[in-house]
């Protein structure tokens, strides 16, 4: 993977071992105290018609929404139980794809996100989602 020189909009490539690597570099910054999270669309991302592959968005869109929800269940680790996607434009290649998720509610187990992939002020995808918090049994597994 080539981690692309930092942005001078402040974002910074984020550290994220495994399957992202495949697919990254994604990057984040801060917003107002929000995460905000970005990739670059690059030839490895193209469809057959030469647009971001809609599996390559919603990777994108499940990995911001997800982090942001473990921020908001106070670090515990969380699992997608719940994700869709509506796509809405076609991201170019060359085009950088960005997302601030928000949460839409917070509760015991369960954190409700959702957020729009930009490109500019185009909108490209919608997503929505449900995280469940998981919480470490007494034995401590």
């Amino acid at each position: 993977m080539t981690v692309p020189d930092p942005d001078p909009a402040g974002w910074q490539p984020f550290d994220d071992p495994g399957f992202i690597t495949l697919v990254g570099p994604v990057l984040m910054r801060e917003e107002g105290g929000l995460p905000a999270f970005a990739f670059r669309a690059e030839p490895k991302h193209a469809n057959l018609i030469g647009v971001v592959q809609g599996g390559m968005m919603m990777t994108f869109a499940d990995r911001a929404l997800g982090i942001c929800a473990m921020r908001a269940a106070d670090g515990a680790n969380c699992v997608t139980v719940q994700f869709e996607m509506q796509f809405v434009s076609a991201g170019r290649i060359g085009e950088m794809i960005t997302m601030t998720p928000e949460v839409v509610r917070r509760t015991g187990s369960l954190v409700f996100m959702r957020g729009d992939a930009r490109c500019g002020a185009r909108i490209v995808a919608t997503a929505t989602g449900v995280w469940k918090i998981l919480r470490r049994r007494p034995d401590g597994a």
